[in-house]
C-alpha cells in the first residue's frame, strides 16, 4: 500500500516557509523562485487538505494547524537529515553504536573514557545521544543505552552496571564560616531537588537517621549539571555523586559539607534490546564498560572527592 506522505521537496519547502514566516526569504534559502515555492505550499495544502498559511498584506502567517505540522515536519526533517550524514559518514558499515546515554553520566564520566575504548578498537564508531526516560528500540536508530532506573525495561535485557551513592553538596559561601554541617542543620537548608530522583533527600535523611518533612521541597532540575551549578549559585544544597563533579569539587566551587552518604535503590544499567543480544560489537562493547566500571570501584572512584587544589 503506497504511503500517505507528501514529497520531500514539498516539506522541504513548508519547513523553510514556516520558520521564515515567508515564501520570499524561503526561496532564497533554497535557491528557487517564489513562485516555485508558493507552488510546493499550494500543492502540499491540496494533499492535506487544510490551510496552512494565512495571506495577509505583510506576509503570511502560520494557521494553527500549520503551526502544529510545522513543529512535527522539522523534528523528522532534523531526524532525516541526520541519519543521511550517519551513512555518508559511515558508508553503509555496521561498526557504529548508537547509545542513548543518561546526560551527566554521558558527559563526565563515559566521554573521558571512550578515548580508551576507540584505541582498543580504532574501527568502532560510538555515537551518544541524551535520553533520561525509557523508549521504544524499534522507534528508533538506538542500538543499546545507559540507563538510571531500576531496570526494568521491557523487550530487554540488563546488565547492571554501578550503583550511585551521593552526597550533600553546596558552596563554600552558602554556609561561611563553617566548612562542616550535620543533618539536622542541612535539613533547614534548601534542598536542591534532582527531577528524575525526588525521592533522594528523603532517601539520605533516612540513612542519617532523620525523618525531615520537607524533604522533597525545594527548586527542582533535570539534569545534575543543572543542580550542580544552582549549588554552585548559592541557591542552596543539593545531593550529588562525588564522581559527577570531580571538577567543582577540586575547584573548592562545590564542597561536601558531611560526608554521609548511602547506596541508591535504583542504578545505572546498560540495556539491550532482545533482537540485538547477540550482536558481538554490542557485547564487546558492554563488556568494556563492565570491566571499566570494575576499575574505578576498585579505586574508590564511586566516592572518593578530590582534594581542593591548593589557592
Amino acid at each position: 500500500m503506497r504511503r500517505k506522505i507528501p514529497s520531500i521537496a514539498a516539506l522541504i519547502g513548508f519547513e523553510a516557509a514556516a520558520r521564515h514566516q515567508s515564501f520570499t526569504k524561503a526561496a532564497e534559502e533554497l535557491a528557487l523562485t517564489q513562485s516555485a515555492v508558493c507552488r510546493q505550499i499550494a500543492a502540499l495544502e491540496d494533499f492535506l487538505g487544510v490551510k496552512l498559511f494565512r495571506r495577509s498584506r505583510p506576509g503570511v502567517r502560520l494557521t494553527e494547524a500549520g503551526r502544529d505540522y510545522s513543529r512535527r515536519v522539522s523534528v523528522h526533517l532534523d531526524e532525516l537529515e541526520r541519519d543521511t550524514l550517519a551513512v555518508m559518514g559511515d558508508h553503509g558499515a555496521a561498526n557504529t553504536l548508537e547509545l542513548a546515554v543518561v546526560p551527566t553520566f554521558g558527559t563526565r564520566w563515559l566521554l573521558p573514557r571512550l578515548k580508551d575504548f576507540r584505541r582498543a578498537h580504532p574501527g568502532v564508531t560510538v555515537n551518544l545521544t541524551n535520553r533520561t526516560k525509557p523508549f521504544l528500540f524499534a522507534e528508533t536508530r538506538f542500538d543499546a543505552a545507559i540507563y538510571f532506573g531500576d531496570g526494568d525495561w521491557p523487550g530487554t535485557e540488563a546488565t547492571l552496571l554501578m550503583h550511585e551513592e551521593p552526597m550533600p553538596v553546596c558552596s563554600p559561601r552558602l554556609i561561611a564560616p563553617e566548612r562542616e554541617l550535620d543533618a539536622q542543620t542541612i535539613a533547614g537548608l534548601t534542598l536542591l531537588q534532582q527531577t528524575t530522583r525526588p525521592y533522594a533527600w528523603r532517601e539520605w535523611f533516612d540513612s542519617a537517621g532523620l525523618r525531615v518533612e520537607r524533604d522533597m521541597t525545594g527548586p527542582r532540575f533535570e539534569l545534575f549539571t543543572m543542580l550542580a551549578e544552582a549549588a554552585m549559585q548559592d541557591m542552596g544544597i543539593a545531593l550529588i555523586p562525588p564522581f559527577l563533579i570531580r571538577e567543582e569539587l577540586a575547584s573548592g566551587r562545590l564542597i561536601i559539607p558531611l560526608p554521609h552518604s548511602y547506596r541508591s535503590s535504583w542504578a545505572y544499567h546498560f540495556i539491550l534490546p532482545e533482537q540485538k543480544a547477540e550482536n558481538p560489537l554490542l557485547l564487546l562493547f558492554r563488556d568494556w564498560l563492565v570491566a571499566e566500571i570494575e576499575h574505578f570501584r576498585e579505586r574508590g572512584g564511586l566516592t572518593a572527592a578530590p582534594a581542593p587544589q591548593a589557592v
